[in-house]
């Protein structure tokens, strides 16, 4: 099992749209597909004073899958959130491996 993870830097003033955003959009769209599972949001907590830290994390049984879900769905939804939030929202991935 694997976890796919994003991590997203907001920008102040946009927390709660990227967070009504995530909820209201992304995550049902991601969950139509049926390769991404578990979704889970959670803030990072940190010393960052500007802004908010955010992680997106999902299930996936394995990284061909993943994949397939970012070739398919992954770019058009990255893409509608440079389209709504610009460059204030910068995210970034990490694939992890749950060992235990």
């Amino acid at each position: 099992m694997l976890i796919y993870n994003t991590t997203y830097h907001v920008e102040e003033g946009q927390e709660r749209n990227f967070l009504i955003w995530l909820q209201e959009y992304y995550l049902p769209e991601v969950e139509k597909n049926g390769i991404l599972h578990a979704p889970r949001i959670t803030r990072v907590l940190s010393h960052r004073e500007e802004g908010e830290c955010y992680s997106v994390q999902f299930e996936v049984e394995d990284s061909a899958r993943l994949h397939k879900w970012h070739r398919e769905q992954g770019v058009k939804l990255n893409a509608e959130m440079l389209k709504v939030f610009s460059e204030k929202v910068v995210g970034f991935p990490t694939l992890m491996e749950v060992i235990v």
